[in-house]
């Protein structure tokens, strides 16, 4: 996801790392975890939100919606996971980027409708309960492992948490048709990502990209056949705006939602700085944007009740 966020940086001499204190709120972390005072104050929130209105019962892509809708005016700041130091779970509710909102807004609704208000009982485990749900979307295999076990281009995201059942990819039903552009942006400009000094790591990514290039399942619906397609997609359905910067698979991100009959973008953007509504419907966003040509389509799936144990491999 990092690819996404160099968006912001490349080509102006920035290096994708956002100030530590403006990302960590270091003057309310709670000591020993990776949250601020902040951060809970805010997840509890969402969550207490979310339960009373009866996200809970709602149809899942619903759910995400409205609870993605709570966060209109939320600040975007782009590099959010770009912290110092080696590669940690990053908990930060209060900024976001297009990434980080669509991966929070998922974590807190499966929160909601498998823990709910009994979650919150004891802050610690419901701290680490959130965090194994952003985890397991985050990190190839829902594990982390450095630097390189991050998902950085989107379509791996879709594609690994369509593998572990988090979704299910539905631009070839829509009428898509297969992306085959090699991917390569990270290797390309590895002096805008510090964590490519180390020629290791920049191996790693490198062997990450040549296998994504190969795979044979990038299915996106072209910008032309959007509108046509529209009434097929669904409230809370992730968005992927594919980008046509050579080597870069995705170019932003957000979720579906119908308003007024039309079919607008969730997302935290650029432009404007908080996250927001989309003032043009969907297909003529996309059209209107040089730099995107198309969206890739996913929706979430109703995950089984039953919690992942708490201190799985990879815990931060």
């Amino acid at each position: 996801m990092l690819a996404l966020a160099l968006l912001s940086v490349v080509g102006v001499g920035g290096s994708g790392t956002a100030n530590p204190r403006d990302v960590a709120g270091v003057s309310d972390t709670i000591p020993g975890t990776n949250w601020t005072a902040t951060d809970y104050r805010i997840f509890e929130e969402k969550v207490r939100w979310g339960v009373a209105r009866g996200l809970a019962r709602d149809p899942l892509g619903r759910a995400i919606a409205r609870l993605g809708e709570t966060f209109v005016g939320a600040r975007y700041t782009p590099g959010t996971l770009e912290v110092p130091g080696p590669e940690r779970l990053v908990i930060n509710l209060r900024e976001l980027d297009c990434v980080t909102f669509v991966e929070n807004v998922l974590a807190l609704v499966r929160f909601i409708r498998h823990d709910g208000i009994a979650g919150l009982g004891d802050p610690a485990l419901a701290r680490a309960r959130f965090e194994e749900y952003l985890r397991g979307l985050r990190y190839r295999g829902g594990i982390l492992a450095g630097y390189p076990s991050r998902l950085h281009y989107f379509s791996e995201w879709l594609a690994d948490n369509e593998r572990r059942g988090n979704l299910r990819q539905v631009s070839r039903d829509l009428g898509g048709r297969l992306d085959r552009e090699p991917i390569d942006f990270m290797s390309a400009h590895p002096g805008s990502y510090r964590q490519l000094a180390d020629s290791l790591v920049l191996e790693e990514i490198r062997s990450m990209e040549k296998r994504l290039s190969a795979a044979d399942g990038r299915w996106f619906l072209p910008e032309g056949r959007i509108a046509a397609a529209a009434r097929r997609i669904k409230d809370g359905d992730l968005i992927a705006a594919t980008s046509t910067l050579a080597g870069l698979d995705v170019a932003h991100t957000g979720f579906a939602l119908w308003k007024g009959g039309r079919l607008h973008l969730l997302h935290a953007p650029l432009v404007g700085k908080s996250v927001e509504i989309s003032v043009q419907p969907l297909a003529a966003r996309i059209v209107s944007i040089k730099s995107q040509d198309g969206i890739m389509v996913a929706r979430p799936v109703e995950l089984s009740r039953a919690a992942p144990p708490v201190g799985t491999p990879g815990r931060s």
